[in-house]
């Protein structure tokens, strides 16, 4: 089928692009995030395919899928030539986060939508988010498996944060200069160099860094699901996790250690900078519990299954 979405979050979006459909990419002259087309720093399939507004007009869509409020409320809407989601074409809303603000009182934008599926991509998310009378589903993340490349030669830890200085507290980057007042920490990610950290590095690249360190230090605490620990336990790295929203689930204890406790987790890092050995056995305890519950043959067959319910 022809699948209308934005290319919105690279990771997500990589794995999404190796099933079986066609994959229309709105793209625009500047390439800005509301026509971004096909990634450039990520492998895609020739299936990805890029529409401008006439071409996706005039094209031919099955399901289209939403992942911003914007595009919900209108811009769906003008890419599609006046065909309105859910009411000419089959939509689902993919919900990234989790709610940011007053929980309390927060409701998802696309609440009380009988025409809609709202698809978490955790449980968490999906507990933590009112979406009304609208139907959810949770799709568990899946990544394209980048393999075994875990050395640990450096014993240092790895972090990866995007925006790191900007999103502070929401991702533990105030945390930070505690851990590494006990263990060196290389901060990775977009904008880190602000914080003497390492940014934009191809993700192959990354992936090679990062499998260098002793350990993953992944010091979040609110946000939903990071593809990037995902993509640590899958490169054999072992986890020292903040036990906040997904990561008990995602991180069993024979991986790493999580706990809510700042310093159970310096000590932990602590004893794996000093036990390669140990580092190993739980890094590759970690690759398989990531490759079982967060691989891509998984995902794709949850998504086709959903793509067929949808626009049966």
């Amino acid at each position: 089928m022809n699948v209308l979405l934005w290319h919105v979050h690279g990771s997500w979006t990589t794995a999404f692009v190796q099933g079986r459909h066609r994959y229309l990419l709105p793209v625009l002259p500047d390439r800005g995030p509301d026509g971004r087309g096909r990634a450039r720093t990520w492998s895609w399939p020739e299936s990805a395919v890029e529409l401008t507004p006439s071409e996706l007009a005039a094209a031919e869509v099955d399901v289209v899928i939403l992942q911003r409020p914007h595009e919900l409320s209108g811009l769906a809407e003008w890419w599609l030539g006046g065909r309105k989601p859910g009411r000419d074409v089959r939509a689902v809303y993919l919900e990234h986060d989790a709610p940011q603000g007053d929980i309390e009182g927060m409701r998802h934008p696309a609440a009380d939508r009988p025409d809609l599926t709202v698809v978490h991509v955790t449980h968490f998310n999906d507990l933590f988010w009112d979406t009304g009378t609208t139907r959810t589903r949770v799709i568990e993340h899946g990544i394209v498996d980048p393999g075994y490349r875990y050395t640990g030669e450096i014993d240092r830890s790895a972090v990866v944060i995007n925006e790191a200085g900007r999103r502070g507290r929401v991702t533990g980057t105030d945390l930070l200069p505690r851990f590494s007042a006990h263990v060196p920490v290389d901060l990775f990610g977009m904008e880190a160099r602000a914080l003497g950290g390492i940014e934009n590095l191809p993700q192959a690249q990354l992936h090679e860094e990062i499998a260098k360190r002793r350990l993953y230090l992944h010091p979040v605490r609110w946000t939903s699901l990071g593809l990037s620990l995902i993509e640590a336990m899958q490169l054999g790295m072992p986890v020292v996790a903040l036990a906040t929203t997904e990561i008990p689930e995602a991180v069993p204890p024979e991986a790493g250690v999580v706990s809510t406790r700042v310093d159970v987790l310096i000590h932990a890092a602590k004893a794996l900078l000093n036990d390669p050995a140990q580092a190993r056995a739980l890094g590759e305890s970690a690759r398989e519990a990531a490759l079982t519950r967060y691989g891509l043959p998984r995902f794709l067959s949850d998504w086709d299954e959903l793509l067929t319910e949808v626009t049966r």
